[in-house]
């Protein structure tokens, strides 16, 4: 299989290596150059809300939360 890269830099990969690897749109990929004439392309694999999960840990205050008051009140029905 073959593709082009276009005048925007962007390479389409074809369908069926799309449909083999069940790549979905939006997907993060990293990319690596192994010689001058080769370039890996590896999916990132990533746990939903990952980047906001590392985000909240890497925190130096610790997260305190204020205890909640019962509410006695009944919710509105529609």
């Amino acid at each position: 299989m073959t593709t082009v890269l276009s005048q925007k830099g962007q390479i389409v990969l074809p369908s069926a290596v799309r449909e083999q690897m069940q790549l979905e749109p939006g997907q993060d990929f990293e990319v690596f150059i192994e010689d001058e004439d080769t370039i890996v392309l590896r999916r990132i694999s990533r746990r939903p809300n990952q980047g906001l999960i590392d985000h909240l840990l890497a925190c130096p205050y610790p997260l305190v939360l204020a205890p909640r008051s019962k509410d006695s009140t009944r919710p509105l029905s529609l």
